[in-house]
């Protein structure tokens, strides 16, 4: 007797990746439209999933690299150009054998994918912190310095001691150990895509935390940087205690 193809929709779903070829062999005769469906269906799925692996593979590149010399650590930052709020930066170290499926630049993930993200890499990193410099400091030694010194917090606070740090595009002055600047890092190296995820996402929480007691400027929908609303609402209400007073002069 023919199962019902529910039946084998729930065998598909339940499958991982060897028990589905053996499905794709079981169901190769049945000409039923619904199966042939699941069968192209998952077979899409896997194909998608290979590329995904490709592509972290090569994401590793820097990281197999420099393997050598121990410990490899991502570095990067979020929040360098809004108006208000700080800049956070992370620091990562993943295992060597370390598969964290869909990890980017956080810049190409949604807010609920880096939310995601933000958990595994923290339960899979060998460590991972962030460093936060806020606003009265930024304006005191300006983003760039504010933005180095976040990067050393992060580092320095790091539960076992890099070799390598991998860094999105910048040298921190401050830290003696050797580092490798990549031109657009977060695209190209994991660990440097790990660091952007955390540092965007602990950002994001910070700037919905202030949008509780202050509501009135909206940092839960843009998180500090220059939107048209925001703006209006700073010349509203004047500048909050965590605005960049060196970033919104032209605004007062």
């Amino acid at each position: 007797m023919e199962k019902k193809i529910s039946e084998i929709k729930h065998e598909f779903a339940s499958a991982g990746t060897e028990e589905l070829w053996g499905l794709f062999a079981l169901y190769a005769e049945d000409s039923r439209a619904g199966v042939s469906g699941l069968i192209k269906q998952y077979k899409k799925k896997l194909e998608k999933l290979e590329k995904e692996k490709e592509r972290l593979w090569k994401m590793k590149e820097y990281e197999r690299q420099y393997r050598y010399m121990g410990y490899v650590c991502g570095i990067d930052e979020a929040g360098r150009g809004p108006l208000a709020g700080p800049v956070v930066a992370g620091a990562v170290i993943l295992p060597e054998d370390c598969e964290i499926l869909w990890l980017n630049d956080s810049k190409q993930l949604s807010e609920k994918k880096r939310e995601i993200l933000y958990n595994e890499i923290m339960e899979k990193a060998v460590a991972a912190e962030v460093g936060i410099v806020e606003s009265g400091k930024i304006d005191e030694i300006n983003i760039l310095q504010a933005t180095y010194e976040a990067m050393r917090q992060a580092v320095n606070k790091l539960s076992v001691r890099p070799q390598v740090l991998l860094n999105d595009a910048v040298t921190i002055p401050g830290l003696d150990i050797r580092q490798i600047p990549i031109i657009k890092g977060d695209a190209k190296s994991l660990s440097i895509a790990a660091a952007s995820v955390i540092a965007k996402v602990t950002r994001d929480r910070l700037m919905k935390k202030y949008d509780e007691s202050m509501p009135e400027y909206g940092f839960a929908s843009h998180k500090g940087y220059g939107s048209a609303a925001h703006i209006e609402a700073i010349k509203k209400y004047g500048p909050s205690p965590i605005h960049r007073q060196s970033f919104i002069s032209n605004f007062l």
